[in-house]
């Protein structure tokens, strides 16, 4: 029974920073235009990070992409700018993007 609740504890905190990142992009419109797994507007976020992986700048790059929004890297249809979104969540929502696998 103790292995047991320790197993689900670990399973919930590995769980959690996904889950926290998730909400803050549900909070801020992010998924009105993106989904983790599949295109909608814009590119999925898996998509995003395969396409970035191993690029030192990315995470600066999409945190000011995601505030001031940008065009042309995805397509026709621009992103638009998220002013309700503040430079610290800007960066966290970049990292949680990146982290998609």
């Amino acid at each position: 029974m103790k292995r047991a609740l320790l197993i689900m504890a670990v399973m919930t905190t590995l769980a959690a920073p996904s889950m926290a990142d998730e909400a803050l992009a549900k909070s801020k419109n992010c998924m009105a235009c993106h989904a983790v797994d599949k295109k909608l507007v814009g590119p999925s976020y898996k998509d995003v990070a395969k396409k970035y992986a191993g690029d030192a700048k990315a995470a600066d790059m999409l945190a000011t992409k995601i505030q001031k929004g940008g065009s042309g890297v995805w397509g026709a249809i621009p992103m638009p700018a998220n002013p309700q979104v503040n430079e610290a969540e800007a960066k966290k929502l970049a990292a949680w993007v990146l982290g998609q696998k």
